[in-house]
């Protein structure tokens, strides 16, 4: 690990961010461009002063983990991810399909969309980052480990998974997730984690295992999606997708139809706090 070169190479990229490359506002107070350490350390879900000590140069070697937190928080590309690896001793992650490192354009625009249920997913159905009103929204979806971070593997291994949807949108739904994954598993091939997902989906849900082999395709468009919230009861939104082709990822931005009931009741997210006793 050489401290003094990752040390002066977070600094550079700290003083190149702006606040509003990161949704943060200016205020009238800040003198010097760049973001604050504190601002860092809140974008990387990491303590002041650990990340005061890894800039000073006096922190400890930082896990594999934590580099991948700083590399999201500071918006890296995935070059600049590679170096900041190598800068703290560790090998470079591997660049397959795992969809796990966001663009950081694609975080740019998530960034500005704080005030709209909007969420980051990769390839496999597993949310990597959420706005608050997504969480309020959906719940804290990012917050799985295993196979339960996919959502398609939520969908029909977990009966509590489908409480977010109306009964009679199941069949639906679940024939979307199945056309999804047969997409992501031309693409990837065999050996592949999408061929893992799709392995032990089959032997855990004779649904998906039907669903199947019947070979589903996704269609050109999105129909609007009908959510039922415990408060709020059944919304029907509209569901944005910008695809990023390099990633496999899709940043998802639900909005409603001005003037309607579901429009009105997106409003009252913000003020109603996070889902939290989701269990999915």
């Amino acid at each position: 690990m050489d401290r003094a070169e990752l040390a002066a190479f977070l600094r550079t990229r700290r003083e190149a961010l702006q606040p509003e490359d990161v949704g943060l506002p200016r205020g009238r107070r800040r003198r010097t461009g760049g973001l604050r350490r504190e601002e860092v350390a809140a974008l990387c879900d990491m303590s002041v002063d650990y990340y005061s000590r890894l800039e000073q140069p006096r922190g400890p070697n930082p896990s594999e983990q934590m580099l991948a937190a700083l590399a999201r928080g500071l918006r890296l590309s995935l070059e600049e991810r590679d170096h900041l690896f190598r800068l703290a001793g560790h090998a470079v992650p591997r660049r397959v399909l795992r969809g796990d490192h966001i663009n950081p354009g694609m975080m740019r625009i998530l960034d500005r969309l704080e005030d709209t249920p909007a969420q980051v997913v990769n390839h496999l159905g597993e949310t990597l980052k959420q706005t608050s009103m997504a969480v309020a929204l959906l719940g804290d979806e990012s917050a799985f480990t295993g196979r339960a971070r996919s959502l398609h593997y939520r969908w029909f291994t977990d009966p509590a998974s489908r409480l977010l949807r109306p009964e009679s949108d199941h069949a639906a739904q679940s024939r979307l997730l199945v056309a999804d994954l047969h997409g992501a598993y031309a693409r990837d091939g065999h050996d592949s984690r999408t061929a893992d997902l799709v392995d032990a989906l089959q032997a855990a849900s004779p649904e998906f295992a039907a669903l199947w082999r019947e070979h589903p395709v996704l269609g050109p468009s999105c129909a609007p999606k009908r959510l039922q919230h415990p408060q709020l009861g059944t919304l029907e939104l509209h569901c944005q997708t910008l695809v990023d082709p390099d990633q496999s990822q899709r940043l998802l931005v639900f909005t409603a139809a001005p003037g309607s009931v579901s429009h009105a009741h997106l409003q009252l997210l913000s003020v109603m706090g996070s889902w939290h006793d989701r269990s999915y």
